[in-house]
């Protein structure tokens, strides 16, 4: 397929002349940033969204436009209460939705955190892996059955899984000095993934999965960084690149909604999505900056893969 989109391309460029009326999508990580502007564009274009979000006090006032979209353009949002980083609300509101019933078309696994001093899930992970990689593993295995054949899984990961691959040895730093982002990198690494082992299971019933990396975007997932540090990064990146271009929240949110309702499923389907379009492997050996495109081999390595499934499993004591 000629893909005519980009890295500027916003979610209405992505959405031009798409009616999503009767389809239903799932959207985690609804409270700021891109997945709000995920949920807001999918719902103006006529789907029914269901939004999750940890705080439903803060994604109630932060959605308040979605209903508005929604509402002018024969779509529906509701929320649901979902914690990543704990194990006992993943799977009480996984447990809701199986009960419930309904099926989903598209489950968007938008939410995460980025950074985060050190620190430990409810279940007694690694912070930054428990909550981006093994709430969602759980979430979405728990309802992969009300995923619809033809349906796709859209997880959100970043560049920043460059940072690192996976460590199955010592997942929780229990051994390794803690770096922040190289615990973001691994849960990043960790959600690509999570998208080959799931497509793999599941492609031949019609349901195909993806990663995606949103882009440089100023949101709420930077709020653990300092301040200076974060523009010595920019700087860094600036001298290494020339002028560096932050994408707004809505070029951010493009890719995710491509990937999940516009892209052709088999283009998509166990690959990883950068600027609407699906990136490029790199070699391990070959250095990239952070803004440059490419996807590091050992994201994709189905054997990598499956050795993550089995030890989420392990981890979170619940096969699938």
């Amino acid at each position: 397929m000629a893909n005519m989109f980009g890295a500027t391309s916003t979610t209405e460029d992505v959405l031009n002349g798409v009616n999503l009326r009767g389809k239903r999508i799932l959207v985690t990580g609804v409270s700021a940033g891109i997945g709000v502007e995920t949920a807001r564009s999918l719902a103006a274009h006529g789907a029914q969204v269901l939004g999750a979000a940890r705080d439903l006090g803060k994604a109630e006032a932060a959605t308040a436009q979605i209903r508005k979209d929604a509402a002018d353009h024969d779509g529906s949002f509701d929320l649901l209460a979902l914690d990543l980083a704990n194990l006992k609300s993943v799977r009480a509101c996984a447990d809701s939705l199986l009960k419930a019933g309904t099926p989903f078309d598209v489950v968007i696994a938008n939410a995460g955190v980025m950074a985060t001093p050190f620190g430990h899930t409810a279940d007694g992970f690694e912070t930054q892996f428990g909550t981006n990689h093994l709430g969602h593993f759980v979430f979405v295995n728990r309802i992969a059955p009300l995923i619809s054949a033809g349906g796709r899984l859209i997880n959100l990961s970043s560049a920043g899984h460059r940072f690192s691959n996976v460590d199955l040895q010592d997942p929780n730093f229990e051994r390794t000095p803690y770096e922040p982002f190289v615990a973001y990198g691994r849960s990043k690494t960790a959600n690509i993934l999570f998208a080959v082992a799931f497509d793999r299971r599941h492609r031949e019933r019609g349901v195909r999965a993806a990663a995606v990396h949103p882009g440089v975007i100023q949101t709420e997932l930077g709020r653990h960084m300092d301040p200076g540090h974060l523009q010595a990064m920019i700087d860094q990146l600036a001298q290494q690149e020339g002028a560096f271009q932050w994408k707004t929240i809505p070029q951010g949110a493009a890719t995710s909604v491509w990937a999940g309702v516009v892209a052709p499923a088999d283009e998509i389907g166990g690959r990883y999505c950068e600027n609407c379009h699906v990136g490029e492997v790199v070699p391990d050996d070959v250095t990239i900056s952070p803004v440059r495109e490419g996807v590091r081999g050992y994201a994709l390595d189905p054997n990598n893969a499956e050795a993550l499934w089995k030890k989420s499993e392990e981890l979170v004591g619940e096969s699938f």
